[in-house]
């Protein structure tokens, strides 16, 4: 199972895996290939995997940049900018290999939608780019619609041993999928805004995600998230929109909706350009929220963002 590749193409692999010791030996055999070749190699799983890649590395292991998943892929739509293109990016000039791993057992049912659309738009953010990503996915305890979503989202499997090519692959698909549309409940708090009421809709947003349980760095966190998107509203999605507050499972959840359209797949989702002014609204949010999910159908736009209480 040979991973090596020179040319500039990207390489999306899914590896299903059954054990502890078959997780061990498939990755840490993908890494010790990527070091052989000169190539700078990360990896990005949860902890208790990471633990493992890196005890079977053994000094190998200086050599490789390791991100525990969980908190740095918390929210998946943070996972493009601000771990795969921040090491890429980082080693523009060579080809990077990666292993990261997204989808666990412990995702919840409102988490996965985002996952799945983020395995999907990893072939649209690396299209080109000199790059392997393999990504791990648990074939005994992972739902087999989750297993069935990663036919779909890579390009090739690696399975038993045998790397084939998925028939089954179509980002575009699970992307259009997952873009479900978001229902509020009827607990809900509900303000309309315009252009006069930035100041009362961050106002309104604050006080109820305080009364929800919210405080210190995660309702100031709230807070900014709430500014950026309902000022987007108002210069870009028609002059104004809502904004509820709820909780939900521990989380305290808001969401703008407005009347524009976010055509763009990967918006929010790509590191800023140097010199970049404006477009960073939708990105400020994926990294300070613990999830983000976004709905945009022909009549306008909801982005649902979540805040562990």
């Amino acid at each position: 199972m040979s991973m090596t590749t020179t040319d500039g193409t990207f390489t999306h692999p899914a590896l299903f895996y059954r054990s502890q010791d078959e997780y061990a030996d498939r990755t840490v055999a993908f890494v010790r290939e990527g070091l052989a070749a000169g190539e700078p190699v990360a990896v990005a799983v949860p902890g208790p995997n990471l633990e493992l890649v890196r005890t079977g590395l053994g000094g190998d292991a200086r050599d490789v940049t390791f991100l525990d998943m969980t908190d740095a892929g918390r929210n998946p739509g943070r996972i493009i900018p601000g771990v795969l293109r921040a090491f890429a990016d980082a080693h523009a000039r060579v080809r990077v290999r990666i292993v990261g791993e997204p989808v666990w057992s412990g995702r919840s049912a409102a988490e996965y939608p985002a996952c799945a659309q983020h395995e999907a738009l990893i072939n649209a953010a690396f299209a080109g780019r000199p790059a392997t990503i393999l990504c791990p996915y648990d074939e005994t305890r992972l739902a087999p619609d989750v297993l069935a979503d990663a036919l779909v989202t890579h390009p090739t499997v690696i399975a038993r041993g045998s790397e084939r090519v998925s028939e089954a692959y179509d980002w575009q698909a699970v992307v259009a999928r997952y873009n479900e549309a978001l229902t509020r409940p009827p607990e809900a708090g509900v303000l309309a805004f315009g252009a006069g009421e930035l100041p009362e809709v961050r106002r309104f947003a604050v006080g109820r995600a305080a009364s929800l349980g919210l405080a210190g760095q995660r309702l100031q966190d709230a807070e900014l998230a709430v500014a950026e998107l309902t000022t987007n509203s108002v210069v870009h999605g028609g002059g104004g929109g809502t904004l509820a507050v709820w909780a939900e499972a521990g989380q305290v959840v808001c969401e703008v909706r407005d009347t524009g359209r976010l055509t763009d797949p990967l918006a929010g989702r790509r590191p800023p350009e140097r010199g970049q002014i404006g477009g960073r609204g939708l990105l400020l949010v994926h990294y300070v929220a613990d999830l983000v999910r976004v709905h945009t159908a022909d009549d306008g736009t909801a982005v649902r963002f979540y805040f562990d209480v």
